[in-house]
């Protein structure tokens, strides 16, 4: 990360040093149930909690976009989680898969380099757009780093059910639920 800062973003001198000594040296230790574990020293990461961590993760990641964007690809993050994107009519779907296929591989020979990883099993993909050219696509299953990926109807984005269609039922469905469970919990309490 610090060689990082220094080539891509040209930090140097006392703002360099300062960063190196908010992320390296540093100890960490476990209290449970009044006792303590040793001190172990911390290799990776940044500390949590603190007003730089997001600045520096957003540095560290930088790279990601430009990994993406040589795919024609477009990309999206927040907190930790990423979203891959491109627009395309429904015939060019299979130049559209292989596209974010080979993005993929990169993606994750840059995170293994970065000592993160790109978990293939919480990967969700879904199509959006208008019914009758949603209907017309034939692509059901997508192989993401040998897992074979369904294709959804809804993904979760930052608490929003987002559907094929953008139409927003699946989240008015979710939300009606959860009050319904909601409601039910407090006819106990009375």
């Amino acid at each position: 990360m610090l060689h990082g800062l220094e080539v891509a973003f040209g930090l140097t001198n006392t703002t360099l040093e300062w960063i190196r000594s908010f992320v390296t040296d540093r100890t960490q230790q476990v209290s449970y149930c009044g006792r303590l574990s040793p001190i172990q020293r911390v290799l990776f990461g940044v500390p949590q909690w603190s007003v730089l961590s997001p600045l520096l993760y957003v540095l560290y990641t930088a790279k990601l976009e430009l990994i993406v964007a040589c795919h024609g690809l477009r990309l999206h993050i927040y907190a930790g989680d990423c979203q891959v994107y491109l627009n395309m009519s429904v015939e060019d779907v299979p130049v559209a898969v292989s596209k974010f296929a080979a993005c993929v591989v990169d993606i994750n020979a840059w995170l293994s380099a970065c000592r993160l990883r790109l978990n293939a099993a919480k990967t969700q993909l879904f199509w959006i757009g208008l019914i009758q050219l949603l209907d017309r696509v034939d692509c059901h299953n997508v192989l993401v780093l040998g897992t074979c990926v369904a294709i959804s109807d809804t993904a979760r984005d930052l608490g929003v059910v987002i559907d094929r269609e953008l139409s927003l039922a699946a989240h008015v469905t979710a939300v009606c639920l959860s009050g319904y469970n909601q409601l039910c919990q407090l006819r106990l309490v009375v």
